[in-house]
């Protein structure tokens, strides 16, 4: 479309981040779906990435690199976290990650046994959709391993639908919605129905926390939350960060609010002394009953409010949560009707432009899926931290790390710094980025949001990035290793892409000159 035309609500957004006039980006999907068993978290002599920090030990490590989640969102640096948690008063623990098989355990190599769909995103992400099938029966998790261990590469993958678990719809549909009232006013709306035949329980633990950057060095600044609820009709918890200051989370119908520390539970991993408050802390408190697992003096690093439900046949069950910078009065509602207008604004304007964007002679069927293929990339997003030397090397207020890492992955390119937000293939299996799989989205991203692409693509050129041969970083598990050679031809697809989309060459911002240069 011409540059005249370019008059959509979401268009003007992209215009305003682009200018840096409003940072519309801030926020967004950035949060990872699996942290565990990557290389980043891995400390061990022998590099085995998926034993080092395996998902059962997920719910009590404190990540150093990165943070994951169910649904989640974060800021693009990911120093505040949120995504929801759930328990069906069934599992061994909380719902908080996604659950899948390790490359050695499953008889297909890696593979997530969850069903989860990301149905919409905008590309500023002023409103976004996901769906995750939660079943109400207890999770199979030691089924799924043992049976996928038991079948080799010529069997076919033991799937968690052939567990039997979502016969006669035993599950609940939960529904995770985002709207940006202004680029620091996020809406939340979350609600649950039972498609099972017989009543159900289900808790809906939104979680807020804050990813771990003070524990690695000695003069870090520890962030706060806190309970600021002071007899408002709703709870209240007070988020300040240095990097952000102060912000509020409110959460309507006043639940109970549980709060811990982001810190490692050194006592259950490793039979040593810890911190009183633990990652683990509010699975330990919902699940096992420890009234001492969370701290009776509200505040800490990582809180949850705990809605509580019993969920007839078909019924459907909502709450709203608002995280703002603006502390409303005792006497005011921040759920007043203006909530629900936003809501319905944003939706209604991604639909305005995507109808402009996806080809109107396409069915209505294919029309929803380039609007959800759209909605996978974007949702997929993610802050990328990674910072070879000091992985190596290890933190100043931890112990060194094995003395064999110095000869092993990836120690030729320690002027690698990362710490950005990354387009990668998904947000379980490859939460890391791929210098040729990223060229590849680079290329649809073109269509929804051009400058983003056009940044990705210098990205990997830069000298943080590039090795000083000349080598694009391929992936975390050898960044040497060798990928097909299509940045350049990506780089040409996008420049054709968004000179046909705007009617003319690419300029103006500093990623579009910077764009031009290098190609």
């Amino acid at each position: 479309m011409g540059a005249n035309q370019r008059s959509t609500a979401e268009e003007r957004r992209l215009e305003e981040s682009s200018d840096r006039k409003a940072h519309w980006k801030r926020w967004g999907p950035y949060l990872s779906e699996r942290a565990w068993g990557t290389v980043r978290e891995d400390y061990s002599a022998s590099g085995n990435a998926w034993e080092h920090l395996p998902h059962d030990h997920a719910r009590s490590t404190a990540y150093r690199w990165n943070e994951d989640g169910i649904a989640g969102i974060c800021d693009r640096h990911q120093y505040i976290c949120f995504a929801l948690a759930l328990w069906n008063e069934r599992d061994p623990i909380l719902k908080e990650r996604l659950f899948g098989l390790t490359g050695n355990q499953g008889n297909h190599g890696e593979d997530v046994k969850e069903y989860y769909f990301y149905l919409d995103s905008t590309p500023t992400h002023s409103y976004m959709k996901y769906l995750y099938k939660y079943p109400q029966a207890e999770f199979p998790y030691a089924r799924l391993v043992d049976e996928n261990r038991r079948r080799d590469k010529h069997d076919r993958e033991f799937e968690l639908i052939d567990t039997g678990i979502f016969d006669e719809n035993r599950y609940f549909d939960v529904v995770v919605e985002y709207a940006k009232a202004a680029p620091e006013d996020l809406l939340v709306r979350l609600s649950a129905t039972n498609r099972g035949p017989e009543p159900a329980n289900l808790h809906l633990l939104p979680t807020i926390w804050f990813r771990n950057t003070w524990s690695w060095t000695e003069d870090a600044i520890k962030p706060l939350l806190a309970n600021a609820s002071d007899g408002r009709p709703g709870t209240v918890i007070y988020i300040e960060h240095p990097a952000y200051g102060k912000r509020y989370l409110h959460s309507e119908n006043k639940p109970p609010v549980l709060f811990t520390e982001n810190e490692t539970n050194t006592r259950r991993l490793y039979h040593l002394p810890g911190p009183a408050f633990c990652k683990d802390g509010i699975n330990d408190f919902i699940v096992n009953g420890r009234v001492n697992a969370v701290n009776a003096a509200g505040e800490g690093t990582k809180a949850a409010t705990q809605y509580r439900f019993a969920i007839a046949p078909g019924e459907t069950v909502s709450v709203r949560l608002r995280m703002t910078e603006q502390n409303w009065a005792a006497s005011q509602d921040p759920f007043v009707s203006e909530f629900d207008r936003t809501f319905l604004a944003r939706k209604q304007e991604a639909d305005a432009y995507y109808s402009r964007l996806i080809p109107e002679d396409l069915t209505e069927d294919a029309r929803n899926v380039m609007r959800q293929s759209f909605a996978g990339l974007l949702w997929s997003k993610q802050f990328y931290h990674y910072v070879v030397r000091e992985w190596l090397d290890g933190d100043p207020a931890t112990p060194s790390p094995p003395a064999e890492r110095k000869v092993g992955r990836n120690r030729d390119w320690q002027h690698l710094y990362n710490a950005d937000v990354i387009s990668m293939p998904d947000k379980w299996e490859y939460p890391w980025y791929a210098a040729w799989d990223l060229a590849f989205h680079c290329v649809p991203l073109a269509l929804v949001d051009p400058e983003f692409a056009k940044e990705q693509l210098v990205l990997l050129t830069r000298e943080w990035y590039m090795h000083p041969n000349g080598q694009l970083p391929a992936y975390e598990w050898a960044l040497g290793d060798v990928n097909p050679p299509v940045h350049a031809w990506a780089a040409w697809r996008v420049y054709k892409i968004d000179k046909k989309h705007r009617g003319r060459a690419a300029t103006g911002p500093s990623s579009s000159a910077s764009f031009t240069s290098c190609c």
